[in-house]
């Protein structure tokens, strides 16, 4: 048997539809996903169908109504009080609220009181977009609320734009030498966080599924007395490992690309409506700094592959294999949980050791330190994580050379 042969067994045995198919339904659940939260944001930009009962004939309730139809359908207008119970139940399942404008409206903003608006909304259900509607009317009032103190304010003679906005904030954000003008450090801590919380998520799941096929792939060879049959064909040891890691890591590569266009679909149904562009301020990457990830990712997925290999030898059946995926797990978990709610730069010494000695930390952090054109700690991590395969893949030849792994007995 040749060495590609071998990774071609691998990727067979592990390209199973037991495999694949969780794999299909979790893109399609992203994109369902993505796709509901999608239409949710489209609902709440869209113009509603509404009710309007305005029993006022004043200026501030022409004023009002002028600025709900900038942005909602009315479905039925009415000027009588007496309507409201038989409009909310003929139009319960063509409107999502009815508004209602009592005749005294303009009366108690003349007379410096406070005038009210009524707002009866016909709820269908409590689900986020069940509910997400009713935010609408939340600008359509404070832009009427605007409007009015600017016509109280205009008749005095007075501009109404510097009462009601003295103040006119600038923020310039100074970030790593980057001067990034008209945003706040919350919006752009924000905005990145969406944009780098694909691979870790990713990187999580690729690690467990691929590694876990491993570990489960060498238990049940055990079981079925396969191993011991590998083991005897005229290729030498180094090579049945190396092959293992390779289709292993083939088919981990194939996963976290199906994964990562799902998630990444899924993420960027709530960056629809988002108006910032880090292009513009120089914070975008380049196809050589997609070349390193791609390449950090690869040797973390290679480097956990490794691990796995040396894992596998303990295990015993496909049961106990298992138990063994544990130690791997809280690799991926410790890093992918750190990095989402932290910066590096900005840890304790202690967490950046802890989170540069593990191999899957490199990939989850490379798309941040690139942004901010540190390629220093992205090529030290390539670098670290090459090693750290490299010495693993030692130990897993060393062990397939000896009777460890048909045992699963480490003798002193």
């Amino acid at each position: 048997m040749s060495f590609f042969s071998l990774v071609k067994k691998e990727i067979k045995e592990l390209l199973t539809p037991s495999t694949i198919l969780p794999m299909i339904i979790t893109v399609f659940l992203f994109v369902a996903l993505g796709n509901a939260f999608g239409n949710i944001a489209e609902e709440v930009e869209k113009k509603q169908d509404i009710g309007l009962i305005n029993c006022d004939n004043g200026i501030f309730s022409d004023i009002a109504v002028q600025e709900i139809e900038k942005f909602a359908n009315i479905k039925y207008e009415g000027k009588d009080e007496g309507e409201i119970d038989k409009v909310l139940n003929e139009f319960k399942d063509k409107i999502i609220c009815l508004i209602f404008i009592p005749s005294n409206f303009s009366e108690n903003i003349d007379s410096s009181k406070q005038a009210e608006i009524k707002i009866y909304w016909l709820v269908k259900g409590l689900g986020l977009g069940d509910v997400i509607s009713s935010a609408f009317f939340d600008n359509v009032f404070t832009t009427i609320s605007n409007k009015i103190s600017s016509e109280i304010i205009e008749k005095n003679g007075i501009n109404s734009t510097n009462v009601l906005s003295p103040l006119v904030k600038k923020e310039i954000t100074i970030l790593k030498n980057n001067e990034i003008e008209g945003i706040s450090p919350q919006m752009l801590s924000n905005f990145i966080y969406s944009q780098s919380v694909t691979i870790p998520i990713v990187m999580m799941i690729i690690v467990m599924m691929s590694g876990g096929m491993v570990i489960s792939s060498m238990g049940m060879e055990k079981e079925n007395k396969t191993l011991e049959t590998l083991l005897t064909l005229p290729i030498r040891r180094s090579e049945i490992v190396v092959g293992k890691i390779t289709g292993s890591a083939v088919v981990g590569l194939m996963m976290a690309t199906i994964y990562m266009i799902g998630f990444s679909y899924y993420i960027n149904s709530f960056q629809a409506s988002s108006h910032i562009k880090l292009a513009d301020y120089g914070l975008s990457l380049s196809g050589y700094d997609y070349l390193l990830i791609a390449l950090s990712v690869f040797l973390a997925l290679t480097s956990a592959l490794a691990m796995c290999v040396v894992l596998g030898v303990f295990a015993k059946n496909y049961k106990s294999a298992q138990t063994l995926t544990l130690p791997l797990s809280m690799l991926a978990l410790i890093p992918m949980f750190l990095i989402m709610f932290k910066d590096f730069e900005t840890m304790p010494s202690l967490l950046k050791i802890i989170l540069f000695i593990i191999p899957f930390s490199h990939p989850m952090m490379a798309p941040r330190f690139l942004l901010f054109n540190n390629y220093f700690m992205v090529i030290a991590g390539i670098a670290y994580v090459a090693i750290f395969s490299i010495i693993f893949m030692l130990i897993a030849v060393k062990i397939f050379n000896t009777d460890k792994l048909i045992t699963g007995i480490i003798r002193k």
